[in-house]
């Protein structure tokens, strides 16, 4: 127990340079208490106290803004990042490594009692208001661009963005974060069309 405290409060000084102390750490930041307050729901769950570990839940999501289903596995140094408006549901499965951040949504599809949510592999990154719907898996390392819908599975070391989310590339190395060089899916497409429409025109002239 005391091994996974500290290796939680290291991730978030890895994870976050805005991290100054221990002290700030353990005092204010929200999505570190929301993991710590699941583990214990989770236990909760698993062991068949289903009402007190959704209330614990519950009082969580008052405490911190962060919606975590007890049911949900997550794994280790999984960080959220400011962390309002997450949710994260029951059948939801969060490897370790992942960053989540604010306003990111791992939600079903389904009103079956089956695996309804998105299992995200080892080191992903679900950028801020990201909506990732239905029992698809998000490969290790890809980056579900911030505001993307993603409804179908992503591949390991891929980004992703946009409404349906579009593949963008591959991952930036070292560089987990750098959002910003992945192809302009739309862009590129938009080209095409305007590619299109100047051989039409060209072919009709001649």
């Amino acid at each position: 127990m005391l091994s996974s405290f500290k290796e939680d409060i290291n991730n978030v000084f890895k994870k976050d340079p805005a991290a100054r102390s221990f002290a700030e750490v353990l005092f204010f930041y929200p999505g570190l208490h929301a993991i710590w307050i699941h583990r214990i729901a989770h236990k909760l769950w698993i062991k068949g106290f289903f009402f007190l570990a959704r209330g614990l839940s519950h009082i969580s999501r008052f405490i911190t803004g962060i919606e975590i289903h007890p049911g949900a596995k997550i794994g280790r140094r999984v960080f959220i990042d400011h962390g309002m408006g997450v949710v994260i549901g029951e059948t939801a499965e969060v490897g370790d490594d992942v960053i989540i951040y604010q306003g990111a949504v791992l939600g079903g599809v389904s009103l079956e009692k089956k695996k309804r949510h998105p299992t995200v592999g080892n080191g992903a990154v679900i950028g801020a208001g990201a909506i990732v719907l239905g029992d698809i898996k998000i490969g290790e390392r890809a980056r579900i661009g911030a505001g993307s819908v993603v409804l179908k599975n992503v591949c390991p070391d891929c980004s992703v963005f946009g409404v349906e989310a579009k593949p963008g590339g591959f991952g930036a190395g070292k560089e987990i974060l750098s959002h910003q060089k992945v192809q302009n899916y739309y862009e590129e497409e938009m080209n095409k069309i305007w590619r299109e429409i100047a051989k039409l025109k060209s072919e009709k002239s001649k």
